[in-house]
């Protein structure tokens, strides 16, 4: 009996042995853990043999092998022509000569995040760990290393929870357009081999045009998905898209079974991201790609973006963020109970691109002052106030957003209520009109009985008064931010 075959066995008794069976029905017992819950920032880590060309995108894989793209003029340019020279060519050059997983916990320790996401599988099909699955993998090729192992133990031993993603679905179709020209990805690819089955894609965006993935394809993900809970314990699982398909289901609820049941096993608590409504809703956590809700929502959710905005890996000449837009998000995101998980891309030496790490560095010096209004926090009974709405849907954060000194976003935590100005002038009074005071002639908005005011990094006095408009802070004069800034209100 193959491994698949045994493994495939192992999967239906731990279902048929668990709380967890494999029907939507039974995974909506499924509750979001309090660590989740509390948690509001992570690290997503996209890197792998997609970051040896440092061009294009991390679908370098794909689009080298689409003739007239970018991706296909450059790679002829400038390591011939492709069946010469194809994907699999770039794997002894993905030598991680530089990785230290340690040095890139602290960082993310310093840059506050709770929890760490790396991919582990991408659309490419080459696997970040040691695998029994397949001999294509970080631990057994390119940088002989055990690459999700290290990372996960590094951030476990810090205090940051680990995860792992899995983009493995894709792969069904992300090499086929190698077969429509003479490359080294050819009809004769067979199960096991790192480009099958390299299937047909006809539109990218339309889920069914492309024959759908079959059953041994789809036992060998969920056979890859599972080992990587069983030998990594993962308190985080990410898919990417695609995995919505009708024919994927049965195998993705499988797989859920499969991960809280052994979670059970362990006495852990354990969260799946998915997009698109692939899982039923209530039996995991909805993220949503480079975007998120305009307006809270009453269930946990997340959003996934990257410091970059032409590519999740490295590449030559990326467009950064700055620091300031991405705290701006992550309060507006928690605000309505989310959180963010931010990627970054390091090199394909394993270093870490100073873009990325000063970012993080300014975000993590930002939460050592204003983290109580955000770990751990809740949601207040307004989010937000002021003119600047924010765009709703996955793919919308390409735009800034520009919020004005009248743009304050909310959370509660403990006694205390906290009122973020997005962009507070540098001197003057902010009006948080949320926090009126009723009178007579006004609607009721806050009858609290406030205790104190105080501003998030700043030891002196905050003057303030309370009318029908709102409640009237004196900002002072010895205290300037770049960033935004938090008052805490605390309540009798």
């Amino acid at each position: 009996m193959s491994f698949k075959e045994d493994y495939l066995k192992k999967i239906d008794a731990v279902i048929a042995s668990g709380k967890y069976k494999d029907t939507w029905e039974s995974l909506s017992q499924y509750t979001v853990p309090k660590w989740y819950q509390d948690a509001k920032f992570g690290i997503f880590i996209h890197w792998g043999i997609y970051s040896v060309p440092e061009f294009g995108s991390e679908w370098y894989s794909r689009n080298m092998y689409i003739q007239g793209s970018r991706e296909y003029e450059h790679h002829i340019a400038t390591y011939g022509k492709h069946k010469d020279f194809g994907y699999k060519d770039f794997i002894p050059m993905f030598r991680a000569e530089n990785f230290n997983p340690g040095e890139w916990a602290e960082l993310f320790k310093d840059a506050g995040a709770e929890y760490v996401v790396p991919v582990a599988e991408h659309h490419d099909g080459f696997q970040m760990y040691k695998s029994d699955v397949s001999h294509w993998n970080s631990y057994e090729m390119g940088p002989h290393r055990d690459v999700l192992g290290e990372i996960s133990e590094s951030v476990n031993s810090l205090g940051i929870v680990n995860g792992a993603s899995s983009h493995r679905v894709e792969h069904w179709f992300f090499m086929g357009h190698g077969k429509e020209f003479e490359s080294d990805i050819t009809d004769d690819e067979k199960e096991g081999d790192f480009y099958y089955p390299a299937m047909p894609e006809r539109h990218h965006h339309d889920l069914f045009s492309t024959p759908a993935p079959d059953k041994n394809f789809l036992e060998d993900w969920l056979v890859r998905c599972c080992e990587i809970v069983d030998n990594y314990n993962p308190k985080i699982v990410y898919f990417d898209w695609w995995i919505q398909h009708s024919a994927v289901k049965p195998y993705l609820k499988k797989f859920a079974a499969y991960y809280y049941n052994r979670a059970e096993e362990r006495g852990e608590e354990v969260v799946i991201n998915y997009k698109h409504d692939a899982f039923m809703f209530g039996t995991a956590v909805v993220d949503i790609e480079r975007g998120q809700f305009a307006e809270a929502k009453p269930y946990i959710w997340q959003t996934d973006t990257a410091v970059g905005k032409y590519s999740w890996g490295y590449i030559d000449g990326n467009c950064y963020k700055s620091a300031e837009e991405i705290i701006c998000n992550l309060i507006d995101v928690v605000s309505k109970n989310g959180r963010l998980l931010l990627n970054i891309g390091p090199r394909a030496d394993g270093t870490i691109p100073d873009e990325d790490k000063n970012i993080l560095l300014e975000i993590g010096r930002w939460l050592k002052i204003n983290g109580e209004g955000i770990y751990g926090s809740k949601v207040w009974r307004y989010s937000e106030e002021g003119p600047t709405e924010t765009k709703e849907g996955q793919f919308s954060d390409s735009e800034k957003t520009d919020f004005t000194s009248e743009d304050f976003r909310f959370t509660v935590n403990g006694d205390s209520i906290y009122a973020f100005a997005m962009n507070p002038p540098k001197s003057g009074t902010v009006t948080v009109k949320s926090l009126a005071e009723a009178d007579a002639s006004s609607k009721p908005v806050f009858n609290g009985i406030i205790k104190s005011v105080s501003l998030l990094g700043y030891d002196g006095e905050i003057s303030y008064t309370r009318d029908g408009e709102g409640m009237h802070i004196t900002l002072p004069t010895d205290f300037e931010s770049e960033y935004p800034i938090a008052f805490k209100i605390t309540i009798e």
